[in-house]
C-alpha cells in the first residue's frame, strides 16, 4: 500500500532553496517528477498525487519563487535555470531516468529537460503546457528595474483576488471552495514573494520554438480541457503536429486545472500511457 505521507524537504541547489515533497522513495518503482504551473505550487497535484501513490514513487517540486521554494531576489528565474534545478535535484537523488508531468508553465519546463538531457526523461505528460510565448516585452522588462515595481504586481493579484484567478482556470466553479483557496493564496502571504516574482517577469525567456520543439523525440502525452481559457486547445494541438513522438488527448466541460477537475479520467490516460 502506498503512502499518503510526503517527505517534505527542502534542499539548497545554486544557491536558492527547493521545497519538494517525495512518495515511497524508498521503493523500486518508476519515479514521477510533477511540475505545476505560474503562480501555483504541489498544490495543484493534491487530487492526482494520491491515484499515482499506489503504483510510483513520486517527486512534487515547488518551482522558485512558488508554493514553500524560496523567494529569492538573486537567482535568475529563467526557465532554463528552474529546468537545471530539477534536473540537479534527479542527480542528488541518483534518478536514472524519470517520467515528467507538467502542468501550465510546469509543462514548458518539462520540455526544457528534454531538449536539455534527454537521457533523463523516459517520457512525458504534459497538462495544458504552455507553449510559443515569446519573452516579455521590453518595455515591462524595463519597467520591473522600478523601485517600487513589485508593489503594483502585487496590487494587481490582490485586485483580481484568488477566487478570480480560480474562476478563470476551472470549467466547475463548484470546486472553488475555501480550502481550494486558502491552498492557492497561502504562498503569496511571504513579503518577499513580489519582489522575486518581479524578477520571475524580467528574466522568463520565453517558450522554445517550433525549431526546438520538433528535435524533442521524447514520447509524449498531452492531455488538454476544451473549455480551457488560458492556454486554449489549439496551442495543444500546435504542439502535437511539432513534437514528433506524442499523441494528444482531450476532456470535454474541462478547464485549465484539469488534474484539479478531473483527477481520474487524467490517471486513467496516463497509466494506459505508461503501461
Amino acid at each position: 500500500m502506498a503512502t499518503s505521507q510526503p517527505s517534505a524537504q527542502t534542499i539548497q541547489l545554486n544557491n536558492i532553496q527547493l521545497y519538494y515533497e517525495a512518495y515511497n522513495m524508498e521503493q523500486k518503482r518508476p519515479v514521477f517528477v510533477l511540475l505545476h504551473g505560474f503562480l501555483s505550487s504541489t498544490f495543484s497535484y493534491r487530487r492526482l498525487i494520491p491515484l499515482l501513490a499506489n503504483d510510483f514513487s513520486i517527486i512534487a517540486i515547488d518551482l522558485p519563487p512558488f508554493g514553500k521554494s524560496e523567494k529569492s531576489t538573486r537567482f535568475r528565474y529563467t526557465y532554463q535555470n528552474l529546468a537545471r534545478l530539477v534536473i540537479d535535484l534527479l542527480h542528488h537523488f541518483q534518478i536514472q531516468t524519470c517520467t515528467l508531468v507538467g502542468h501550465s508553465m510546469g509543462g514548458q519546463i518539462c520540455l526544457y529537460i528534454a531538449r536539455m538531457q534527454p537521457q533523463l526523461v523516459r517520457e512525458m505528460i504534459l497538462l495544458s503546457s504552455s507553449g510559443y510565448l515569446g519573452r516579455v516585452k521590453w518595455s515591462l522588462s524595463l519597467s520591473t528595474y522600478i523601485p517600487c515595481f513589485h508593489l503594483y504586481v502585487k496590487r494587481y493579484l490582490y485586485k483580481q483576488g484568488v477566487e478570480t484567478n480560480l474562476r478563470q482556470v476551472v470549467h466547475d466553479y463548484s470546486l472553488v471552495d475555501d480550502e481550494m483557496k486558502k491552498g492557492y493564496e497561502e504562498p503569496f502571504y511571504d513579503p518577499q514573494m513580489f519582489k522575486a516574482l518581479t524578477r520571475f517577469i524580467r528574466h522568463r525567456e520565453g517558450d522554445l520554438p517550433t525549431s526546438e520543439l520538433r528535435q524533442i523525440d521524447t514520447r509524449t502525452l498531452l492531455l488538454w480541457g476544451e473549455n480551457d481559457r488560458i492556454v486554449p486547445m489549439e496551442i495543444g494541438k500546435r504542439l502535437h503536429n511539432d513534437l514528433a513522438n506524442s499523441i494528444f488527448l482531450s476532456f470535454p466541460n474541462t478547464g485549465h486545472l484539469l488534474q484539479e477537475e478531473k483527477p481520474e479520467d487524467v490517471y486513467r490516460q496516463i497509466a494506459h500511457f505508461i503501461r
